[in-house]
Protein backbone atom coordinates (compact mmCIF):
# COMPACT_ATOMS: atom_id res chain seq x y z
CA UNK A 1 0.00 0.00 0.00
CA UNK A 2 2.89 2.39 0.77
CA UNK A 3 4.42 1.93 -2.69
CA UNK A 4 1.01 2.37 -4.28
CA UNK A 5 0.45 5.59 -2.30
CA UNK A 6 3.87 7.01 -3.22
CA UNK A 7 3.28 6.22 -6.89
CA UNK A 8 -0.07 8.01 -6.81
CA UNK A 9 1.51 11.04 -5.05
CA UNK A 10 4.22 11.30 -7.72
CA UNK A 11 1.62 11.10 -10.49
CA UNK A 12 -0.49 13.72 -8.71
CA UNK A 13 2.48 16.09 -8.41
CA UNK A 14 3.16 15.71 -12.14
CA UNK A 15 -0.48 16.46 -12.94
CA UNK A 16 -0.41 19.58 -10.76
CA UNK A 17 2.77 20.78 -12.49
CA UNK A 18 1.18 20.21 -15.92
CA UNK A 19 -1.93 22.11 -14.80
CA UNK A 20 0.11 25.11 -13.71
CA UNK A 21 1.98 25.17 -17.04
CA UNK A 22 -1.29 24.97 -18.99
CA UNK A 23 -2.99 27.75 -17.04
CA UNK A 24 0.11 29.98 -17.28
CA UNK A 25 0.25 29.55 -21.07
CA UNK A 26 -3.49 30.11 -21.51
CA UNK A 27 -3.35 33.33 -19.50
CA UNK A 28 -0.50 34.59 -21.64
CA UNK A 29 -2.44 33.74 -24.80
CA UNK A 30 -5.46 35.82 -23.78
CA UNK A 31 -5.92 39.08 -25.72
CA UNK A 32 -4.26 42.16 -24.30
CA UNK A 33 -1.05 42.94 -22.47
CA UNK A 34 -0.67 41.64 -18.88
CA UNK A 35 0.86 44.99 -17.94
CA UNK A 36 -2.52 46.66 -18.53
CA UNK A 37 -3.91 44.99 -15.40
CA UNK A 38 -1.32 46.89 -13.31
CA UNK A 39 -2.18 50.32 -14.69
CA UNK A 40 -4.92 52.76 -13.78
CA UNK A 41 -6.73 53.61 -17.07
CA UNK A 42 -7.38 57.14 -15.76
CA UNK A 43 -3.67 57.90 -15.32
CA UNK A 44 -1.42 58.49 -18.31
CA UNK A 45 1.98 56.80 -18.32
CA UNK A 46 4.90 57.13 -20.69
CA UNK A 47 6.38 54.27 -22.64
CA UNK A 48 9.62 54.50 -20.63
CA UNK A 49 7.70 54.17 -17.37
CA UNK A 50 5.76 51.24 -18.80
CA UNK A 51 8.99 49.53 -19.85
CA UNK A 52 10.47 50.11 -16.39
CA UNK A 53 7.39 48.60 -14.75
CA UNK A 54 7.52 45.65 -17.13
CA UNK A 55 11.18 45.05 -16.21
CA UNK A 56 10.46 45.36 -12.48
CA UNK A 57 7.69 42.75 -12.72
CA UNK A 58 9.82 40.43 -14.85
CA UNK A 59 7.40 40.61 -17.78
CA UNK A 60 10.26 41.47 -20.14
CA UNK A 61 11.72 37.98 -19.64
CA UNK A 62 10.94 34.97 -21.89
CA UNK A 63 7.85 32.98 -20.85
CA UNK A 64 9.83 29.96 -19.53
CA UNK A 65 11.84 32.29 -17.27
CA UNK A 66 8.63 33.99 -16.04
CA UNK A 67 7.03 30.63 -15.30
CA UNK A 68 10.06 29.28 -13.42
CA UNK A 69 10.23 32.48 -11.36
CA UNK A 70 6.55 32.14 -10.43
CA UNK A 71 6.92 28.42 -9.70
CA UNK A 72 9.94 29.05 -7.47
CA UNK A 73 7.86 31.44 -5.36
CA UNK A 74 4.76 29.22 -5.42
CA UNK A 75 6.54 26.18 -3.95
CA UNK A 76 7.55 28.45 -1.03
CA UNK A 77 3.91 29.42 -0.45
CA UNK A 78 4.20 32.84 -2.09
CA UNK A 79 1.48 33.11 -4.74
CA UNK A 80 2.02 36.81 -5.37
CA UNK A 81 -0.26 39.78 -4.70
CA UNK A 82 -3.66 40.69 -6.08
CA UNK A 83 -3.74 43.43 -8.69
CA UNK A 84 -7.24 44.62 -7.83
CA UNK A 85 -7.27 44.35 -4.02
CA UNK A 86 -4.56 46.83 -3.05
CA UNK A 87 -1.70 44.35 -3.30
CA UNK A 88 -3.29 41.92 -0.83
CA UNK A 89 -1.44 38.55 -0.79
CA UNK A 90 -3.14 35.93 -2.95
CA UNK A 91 -2.50 33.28 -0.29
CA UNK A 92 -4.44 35.39 2.21
CA UNK A 93 -7.38 35.81 -0.16
CA UNK A 94 -7.49 32.07 -0.83
CA UNK A 95 -7.21 31.23 2.88
CA UNK A 96 -10.20 33.46 3.61
CA UNK A 97 -12.30 31.89 0.81
CA UNK A 98 -11.38 28.22 0.94
CA UNK A 99 -13.36 27.54 4.13
CA UNK A 100 -16.77 28.58 2.72
CA UNK A 101 -16.11 26.61 -0.48
CA UNK A 102 -15.16 23.46 1.44
CA UNK A 103 -18.29 23.86 3.56
CA UNK A 104 -20.54 24.25 0.53
CA UNK A 105 -18.94 21.43 -1.47
CA UNK A 106 -18.78 19.14 1.55
CA UNK A 107 -22.45 19.63 2.34
CA UNK A 108 -23.48 19.26 -1.31
CA UNK A 109 -21.40 16.14 -1.95
CA UNK A 110 -22.50 14.54 1.33
CA UNK A 111 -26.14 15.10 0.42
CA UNK A 112 -25.50 13.71 -3.06
CA UNK A 113 -23.80 10.58 -1.69
CA UNK A 114 -26.51 9.82 0.87
CA UNK A 115 -29.44 10.54 -1.44
CA UNK A 116 -27.83 8.86 -4.45
CA UNK A 117 -26.83 5.63 -2.69
CA UNK A 118 -30.13 5.26 -0.84
CA UNK A 119 -32.17 6.01 -3.97
CA UNK A 120 -30.02 3.61 -6.01
CA UNK A 121 -30.54 0.80 -3.51
CA UNK A 122 -34.30 1.41 -3.46
CA UNK A 123 -34.42 1.47 -7.26
CA UNK A 124 -32.49 -1.80 -7.56
CA UNK A 125 -34.42 -3.65 -4.84
CA UNK A 126 -37.81 -2.38 -6.11
CA UNK A 127 -36.94 -2.74 -9.78
CA UNK A 128 -39.65 -1.74 -12.29
CA UNK A 129 -42.05 -0.69 -9.53
CA UNK A 130 -43.57 2.75 -9.01
CA UNK A 131 -40.81 3.92 -6.61
CA UNK A 132 -38.14 2.81 -9.10
CA UNK A 133 -39.82 4.53 -12.03
CA UNK A 134 -40.41 7.71 -10.00
CA UNK A 135 -36.77 7.85 -8.89
CA UNK A 136 -35.60 7.23 -12.46
CA UNK A 137 -37.67 10.16 -13.72
CA UNK A 138 -36.31 12.44 -10.97
CA UNK A 139 -32.76 11.31 -11.77
CA UNK A 140 -33.29 12.10 -15.46
CA UNK A 141 -34.54 15.58 -14.57
CA UNK A 142 -31.58 16.13 -12.25
CA UNK A 143 -29.06 15.02 -14.87
CA UNK A 144 -30.68 17.22 -17.54
CA UNK A 145 -30.71 20.42 -15.46
CA UNK A 146 -27.61 22.65 -15.65
CA UNK A 147 -26.31 23.90 -12.30
CA UNK A 148 -26.86 27.57 -13.10
CA UNK A 149 -30.47 26.94 -14.20
CA UNK A 150 -31.25 24.90 -11.09
CA UNK A 151 -29.67 27.60 -8.93
CA UNK A 152 -31.69 30.40 -10.52
CA UNK A 153 -34.92 28.39 -10.32
CA UNK A 154 -34.30 27.45 -6.69
CA UNK A 155 -33.48 31.06 -5.84
CA UNK A 156 -36.67 32.33 -7.48
CA UNK A 157 -39.00 29.72 -5.97
CA UNK A 158 -37.70 29.23 -2.43
CA UNK A 159 -36.27 32.69 -1.77
CA UNK A 160 -38.12 35.24 -3.88
CA UNK A 161 -41.58 33.65 -4.05
CA UNK A 162 -41.82 31.61 -0.85
CA UNK A 163 -39.27 33.45 1.29
CA UNK A 164 -38.16 30.26 3.04
CA UNK A 165 -34.42 30.87 2.72
CA UNK A 166 -32.15 33.91 2.24
CA UNK A 167 -31.41 35.03 -1.29
CA UNK A 168 -27.65 35.06 -0.89
CA UNK A 169 -24.61 35.36 1.31
CA UNK A 170 -23.28 33.07 4.00
CA UNK A 171 -24.47 34.89 7.12
CA UNK A 172 -27.00 37.59 7.94
CA UNK A 173 -25.19 40.98 7.99
CA UNK A 174 -24.87 42.90 11.27
CA UNK A 175 -25.85 39.91 13.42
CA UNK A 176 -23.88 37.66 15.73
CA UNK A 177 -22.73 34.34 14.30
CA UNK A 178 -24.99 31.37 14.92
CA UNK A 179 -24.97 27.84 13.55
CA UNK A 180 -28.68 28.05 12.76
CA UNK A 181 -28.17 31.18 10.65
CA UNK A 182 -25.29 29.52 8.79
CA UNK A 183 -27.36 26.40 8.04
CA UNK A 184 -30.28 28.60 6.96
CA UNK A 185 -28.05 30.21 4.32
CA UNK A 186 -26.32 26.93 3.41
CA UNK A 187 -29.27 24.63 2.82
CA UNK A 188 -30.46 25.90 -0.57
CA UNK A 189 -27.01 26.25 -2.23
CA UNK A 190 -26.01 22.80 -0.92
CA UNK A 191 -29.21 21.16 -2.19
CA UNK A 192 -28.86 22.85 -5.58
CA UNK A 193 -25.25 21.71 -5.84
CA UNK A 194 -26.15 18.13 -4.89
CA UNK A 195 -29.03 17.56 -7.33
CA UNK A 196 -27.12 16.60 -10.46
CA UNK A 197 -24.52 14.52 -8.61
CA UNK A 198 -27.14 12.69 -6.54
CA UNK A 199 -28.90 11.72 -9.76
CA UNK A 200 -25.64 10.48 -11.27
CA UNK A 201 -24.71 8.44 -8.19
CA UNK A 202 -28.22 7.01 -8.04
CA UNK A 203 -28.03 5.72 -11.62
CA UNK A 204 -24.60 4.14 -11.08
CA UNK A 205 -25.64 2.62 -7.75
CA UNK A 206 -28.80 1.11 -9.19
CA UNK A 207 -27.04 -0.39 -12.22
CA UNK A 208 -24.13 -1.74 -10.14
CA UNK A 209 -26.37 -3.30 -7.49
CA UNK A 210 -28.61 -4.91 -10.10
CA UNK A 211 -25.54 -6.52 -11.67
CA UNK A 212 -24.27 -7.80 -8.32
CA UNK A 213 -27.69 -9.17 -7.29
CA UNK A 214 -27.57 -11.50 -10.31
CA UNK A 215 -24.24 -13.05 -9.26
CA UNK A 216 -24.02 -16.70 -8.18
CA UNK A 217 -22.85 -15.98 -4.63
CA UNK A 218 -25.90 -13.79 -4.02
CA UNK A 219 -28.24 -16.52 -5.25
CA UNK A 220 -26.37 -18.99 -3.03
CA UNK A 221 -26.87 -16.77 0.00
CA UNK A 222 -30.57 -16.54 -0.73
CA UNK A 223 -30.80 -20.32 -1.22
CA UNK A 224 -29.27 -20.81 2.23
CA UNK A 225 -32.11 -18.80 3.72
CA UNK A 226 -30.21 -15.59 4.50
CA UNK A 227 -32.61 -12.70 5.05
CA UNK A 228 -32.87 -10.30 2.12
CA UNK A 229 -31.66 -7.37 4.23
CA UNK A 230 -28.39 -9.19 5.00
CA UNK A 231 -28.06 -10.40 1.43
CA UNK A 232 -28.06 -6.81 0.22
CA UNK A 233 -26.09 -5.10 3.00
CA UNK A 234 -23.52 -7.80 3.76
CA UNK A 235 -23.04 -9.67 0.48
CA UNK A 236 -24.04 -7.38 -2.39
CA UNK A 237 -23.54 -3.78 -1.27
CA UNK A 238 -19.75 -3.89 -0.74
CA UNK A 239 -19.05 -5.07 -4.29
CA UNK A 240 -21.71 -2.80 -5.76
CA UNK A 241 -20.01 0.23 -4.18
CA UNK A 242 -16.74 -0.25 -6.10
CA UNK A 243 -17.69 1.71 -9.25
CA UNK A 244 -19.65 4.20 -7.13
CA UNK A 245 -16.54 5.04 -5.06
CA UNK A 246 -14.66 5.89 -8.26
CA UNK A 247 -17.60 8.01 -9.42
CA UNK A 248 -17.70 9.90 -6.11
CA UNK A 249 -14.01 10.78 -6.50
CA UNK A 250 -14.58 12.20 -9.97
CA UNK A 251 -17.69 13.99 -8.70
CA UNK A 252 -15.49 16.23 -6.56
CA UNK A 253 -13.81 17.58 -9.70
CA UNK A 254 -17.18 18.14 -11.33
CA UNK A 255 -18.49 19.80 -8.18
CA UNK A 256 -15.82 22.50 -8.48
CA UNK A 257 -17.41 23.68 -11.72
CA UNK A 258 -20.88 23.48 -10.21
CA UNK A 259 -19.75 25.39 -7.13
CA UNK A 260 -18.55 28.28 -9.30
CA UNK A 261 -22.08 28.73 -10.70
CA UNK A 262 -23.77 28.21 -7.32
CA UNK A 263 -21.47 30.64 -5.51
CA UNK A 264 -22.01 33.25 -8.20
CA UNK A 265 -25.82 32.96 -8.10
CA UNK A 266 -26.06 32.91 -4.30
CA UNK A 267 -23.16 35.35 -3.71
CA UNK A 268 -21.48 32.71 -1.56
CA UNK A 269 -18.06 34.07 -0.47
CA UNK A 270 -15.97 31.12 -1.66
CA UNK A 271 -13.24 30.23 -4.13
CA UNK A 272 -15.63 30.08 -7.07
CA UNK A 273 -16.80 33.66 -6.60
CA UNK A 274 -13.20 34.79 -6.06
CA UNK A 275 -12.11 33.12 -9.30
CA UNK A 276 -14.99 34.57 -11.33
CA UNK A 277 -14.25 38.11 -10.14
CA UNK A 278 -10.53 37.59 -10.81
CA UNK A 279 -11.28 36.55 -14.40
CA UNK A 280 -13.56 39.58 -14.87
CA UNK A 281 -10.80 41.96 -13.68
CA UNK A 282 -7.90 40.01 -15.26
CA UNK A 283 -6.25 39.56 -11.87
CA UNK A 284 -3.61 37.10 -13.10
CA UNK A 285 -1.95 36.25 -9.75
CA UNK A 286 -5.34 35.39 -8.19
CA UNK A 287 -6.33 33.28 -11.21
CA UNK A 288 -3.06 31.35 -11.08
CA UNK A 289 -3.14 30.89 -7.31
CA UNK A 290 -6.80 29.89 -7.10
CA UNK A 291 -6.50 27.47 -10.02
CA UNK A 292 -3.42 25.87 -8.46
CA UNK A 293 -5.14 25.39 -5.09
CA UNK A 294 -8.34 24.04 -6.64
CA UNK A 295 -6.36 21.67 -8.85
CA UNK A 296 -4.33 20.46 -5.86
CA UNK A 297 -7.55 19.81 -3.94
CA UNK A 298 -9.07 17.78 -6.77
CA UNK A 299 -5.87 15.74 -7.19
CA UNK A 300 -5.67 15.00 -3.45
CA UNK A 301 -9.29 13.84 -3.42
CA UNK A 302 -8.67 11.59 -6.42
CA UNK A 303 -5.65 10.05 -4.66
CA UNK A 304 -7.74 9.44 -1.53
CA UNK A 305 -10.42 7.88 -3.71
CA UNK A 306 -7.87 5.50 -5.21
CA UNK A 307 -6.71 4.53 -1.72
CA UNK A 308 -10.26 3.88 -0.57
CA UNK A 309 -10.85 1.82 -3.71
CA UNK A 310 -7.69 -0.18 -2.98
CA UNK A 311 -8.89 -0.77 0.57
CA UNK A 312 -12.28 -2.02 -0.62
CA UNK A 313 -10.80 -4.16 -3.39
CA UNK A 314 -7.27 -5.35 -2.45
CA UNK A 315 -6.71 -6.57 -6.02
CA UNK A 316 -6.18 -2.95 -7.12
CA UNK A 317 -2.97 -2.71 -5.06
CA UNK A 318 -1.01 -4.83 -7.51
CA UNK A 319 -2.38 -3.11 -10.61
Amino acid sequence: MLRYTLRRLIIGAGMLLALSVLVFILLRLTPGDPIDAYLDPNVSISQAEMDALRARLGLDQPLPVQYLAWLGQAVQGNLGHSLQRFNEPVAGLIAARIGPTLLLMGAGILLAIVIGIVAGIVGAVRRNTLPDLSLSVLALVGLSSPAFLTALLGLYVFSVRLGWVPSGGMLTPATAFSLGDLLHHLILPAVVLSIGYAALIMRYMRASLLEVLNQDYVRTARAKGVREFWVITKHALRNALLPVVTLIGSTVGLAVGGAIFVETVFNWPGMGLLLVKAVETRDYPVIMGATLVIGAGVIVVNILTDLVYAEIDPRIKVA
